[in-house]
């Protein structure tokens, strides 16, 4: 069964380590999100960024982001502005659950769109918490139970919180 483990990081360096980990046990970049605050201010934000503004983002490339390369080689890595949570930088399938429709609302985009992608909505409420109190959400679609285990593995071995896992949603599954 195709499902996607979470977590919540505390600090851009484990964030970094467990996707630098993530990437040597195998999992591509298109196997991989991360969501993060946009630690830059929002004066640079807004002039650092080729705007876009698709369902009511602000995406830019991934030059000038401030992150990592472990975090900067995911698929699709750019920033977003959410109203009511303000710049974050998303990375991996999760940019475009982000891009989408969620993102029309106000404080509950982040929310929507992670129910959306499978999370349950106690789960997404919890990360929706921690992304505003600075925290960081990494998400890793597993092929099997092989792979599910070894991301919680990493994430453990990290010391990451929140860690769970569930069932895809059917519009994200491969």
């Amino acid at each position: 069964m195709k499902t996607s483990v979470y977590c919540t990081t505390r600090t851009l360096e484990q964030t970094e380590a467990i996707v630098d980990d993530l990437k040597r046990a195998g999992f591509g970049s298109d196997e991989i999100s991360a969501l993060l605050p946009d630690q830059r201010g929002t004066r640079d934000f807004a002039h650092e960024h080729n705007t876009k503004a698709p369902e009511g983002a602000t995406a830019g490339g991934v030059a000038g982001l401030g992150v990592g390369a472990a975090v900067g080689w995911l698929a699709g890595a750019g920033a977003l502005a959410i109203p009511g949570l303000g710049p974050l930088i998303a990375a991996g399938p999760i940019l475009a659950a982000l891009s989408g429709a969620a993102l029309g609302t106000t404080a509950g985009g982040i929310i929507g769109a992670l129910v959306g992608m499978g999370v349950p909505e106690f789960e997404a409420k919890r990360f929706d918490g921690k992304l505003r109190q600075g925290g960081m959400l990494i998400s890793v679609h597993a092929q099997d139970a092989n792979q599910r285990n070894a991301a919680k593995a990493i994430f453990e071995q990290h010391n990451a919180d929140d860690i769970t896992s569930g069932a895809e949603a059917h519009a994200l599954a491969r």
